[in-house]
């Protein structure tokens, strides 16, 4: 039985620092299923992952780039499995040419998103931040907010996301407009909201939530002039969604009254975003990526990728795969 377990022995390279981090022992049940969990570094630097990569049979990897170099240093690799929804950091190509399939965690994270936008959405509209910065200086002046149920709340991305914001804010009971593409007006109405054109949602909506894909712009110059003064921005998408320097002066001239996000353009990089500007920050409020770091969502993530990988490792298909564009 001992010689067993070593002739299953896999190695699971992981590289989300919150795996296994919640309430469940993902650790423990790798174990159970004969493999091993290796830790590394979450930034994917080749340098230091090379050896680690080189003994690792599948691979969870975080938010870091997963490269056709990265998989040049895992030889022995048979999946890699994204711990979470966006696959933009994979070179999805080179891993259909190794035939290493790639999964990720749909709708693992979508509802504590949910709670985070409309979260950042209350918070921006009655300047919670900023009440509680000023108090802590002593100044307990009253700034007039407004309420969400009297809102026109534009929904850009209509996923698992959008819709779980459109189900909080029934509660509030604002009008709610979305947008999306790829999903017919039926379906939008049938998740609570009416269906729109995008140019017509930046023109009409009061506060405006982002749940689109990232690799495009979506709030230039252009978009901001077109929009209700005082309007409110929220994005827990991608950094790359909005242009910085135009929503800035967008804040400066009051076209937008607050800019909330969980994500700059560049995160980590991003001290320099104009929107860190002293002079804005009564207006401005910013997460550093906790929109997905509740124990429930660290635990669904967790357990959807390793059982992809689990699946995978056993001979299987994974639940999840994600193909080449």
């Amino acid at each position: 039985m001992v010689r067993r377990t070593a002739e299953l022995m896999g190695v699971i390279l992981v590289t989300s620092r919150s795996f296994s981090d919640g309430d469940l022992d993902l650790v423990g049940r790798a174990a159970q299923a004969g493999h091993r969990i290796l830790r590394g570094p979450a930034h994917h630097d080749l340098d230091e992952l090379r050896p680690l990569l080189h003994g690792a049979d599948a691979w969870i990897a975080g938010t870091g780039a997963v490269t056709d170099e990265h998989f040049d240093a895992g030889p022995r690799l048979k999946v890699i499995a994204r711990y979470g929804v966006g696959t933009e950091a994979v070179d999805l190509e080179a891993a259909r040419r190794r035939g290493i399939p790639v999964t990720n965690t749909p709708g693992a994270n979508a509802d504590a998103v949910a709670d985070h936008a409309t979260g950042l959405m209350l918070a921006a509209l009655r300047s919670v931040p900023d009440g509680d910065r000023r108090v802590r200086e002593g100044d307990w002046s009253v700034r007039r907010g407004r309420e969400l149920g009297a809102a026109v709340v534009g929904i850009v991305g209509f996923g698992r996301i959008g819709q779980g914001v459109a189900r909080r804010l029934s509660g509030f009971g604002p009008r709610v407009v979305a947008a999306d593409p790829f999903l017919s007006a039926d379906l939008i109405q049938a998740n609570g909201a009416e269906p729109i054109d995008l140019d017509e949602l930046f023109r009409v909506a009061d506060v405006i939530t982002l749940h689109a894909p990232g690799g495009q712009l979506l709030v230039d110059a252009g978009r901001l002039a077109h929009m209700r003064r005082g309007t409110v921005l929220v994005n827990t998408a991608r950094g790359d969604l909005v242009d910085e320097t135009a929503v800035a002066e967008a804040l400066r001239d009051g076209i937008l009254s607050a800019y909330a996000a969980d994500t700059l353009d560049g995160d980590t990089a991003a001290q320099a975003s104009p929107l860190l500007d002293p002079a804005l920050a009564d207006r401005v409020i910013v997460t550093p990526h906790l929109g997905a770091q509740t124990t429930q969502a660290v635990d669904n993530m967790g357990s959807i990728s390793l059982d992809d990988v689990l699946a995978v490792l056993r001979g299987a298909e994974p639940a999840h795969p994600v193909t080449a564009r």
